[in-house]
């Protein structure tokens, strides 16, 4: 590993975690790394335009060229490819917002985002980081990922009082993810939303990311409506597994696709 390269990407990760911008000694502590060699790095990192400076306070910001790779990157998924008319067609028949979105480390990055189809103001939410064990997409992805025993070994925060962060408590919401063939999220990531979400598999068989139903959780968790939701996210998520390639044998409820 290229020493230098890993602290310049440790340096944007930093940018990119929440703060909108940071001083070099702010920086230089988060990453654990001396304030000379954090300068140098972020003067490196300002003339390929993956950071600016604010020219006012001195602080740094992710530049632009960061949104051009994420747009190539957006543009490069077959999974977001692949569902996007599956997606929009999830958020028509249920009346409810619709997300994609695959794992990258210990997070969800929401790759789709389809409104719901109202007049309500709404946020688009495409390229959100969202911790895997706080929603349904990442409940449905972690319930069949190989790497189940890390994500569940890592130190686990909660975004709200209804988070589930204890070891055995995700162990049995993932089986009964595989049990059933979807995650149920109950205001874990936000008070008042929640989400129904299901697994979507590549063609070698492996989990690619998950689809989900999100909104209120009045109206997503409605008894009269939950099983219908589940029904059409489950149906979404083999649909667009076929579209992938994926084995039937891979995809739960398979020989229905």
């Amino acid at each position: 590993m290229i020493q230098s390269v890993e602290r310049a990407a440790l340096i944007l990760k930093v940018l990119g975690s929440g703060a909108p911008r940071l001083g070099v000694t702010e920086i230089a502590e988060r990453v654990g790394l001396a304030k000379p060699t954090v300068h140098g790095l972020l003067r490196t990192l300002a003339a390929c335009e993956l950071v600016v400076q604010d020219p006012d306070t001195g602080k740094y910001a992710l530049g632009p060229a960061v949104l051009q790779l994420g747009n190539a990157y957006l543009e490069g998924s077959e999974l977001r490819a692949r569902s996007l008319l599956w997606a929009d067609s999830l958020a028509q028949r249920v009346n409810e917002a619709v997300w994609v979105g695959t794992l990258s480390g210990n997070r969800v990055i929401v790759l789709h985002h389809v409104f719901r189809p109202d007049d309500v103001v709404q946020i688009l939410e495409v390229g959100a980081a969202i911790p895997w064990h706080a929603c349904a997409l990442g409940h449905a992805i972690a319930a069949h990922d190989p790497r189940g025993d890390e994500l569940l070994s890592d130190d686990l925060a909660p975004l709200t009082g209804l988070t589930r962060t204890a070891r055995d408590d995700l162990e049995r919401a993932l089986a009964e993810v595989r049990r059933r063939g979807y995650a149920v999220e109950d205001q874990e990531a936000a008070l008042g939303d929640a989400g129904v979400a299901a697994p979507v598999f590549s063609r070698d068989g492996s989990v690619a990311g998950a689809v989900a139903v999100v909104g209120p959780v009045e109206r997503v968790l409605d008894p009269a409506r939950r099983e219908e939701i589940a029904l059409a996210v489950r149906e979404t998520a083999r649909a667009v597994s076929r579209d992938l390639g994926a084995p039937r044998s891979a995809v739960p409820g398979g020989s229905a696709v």
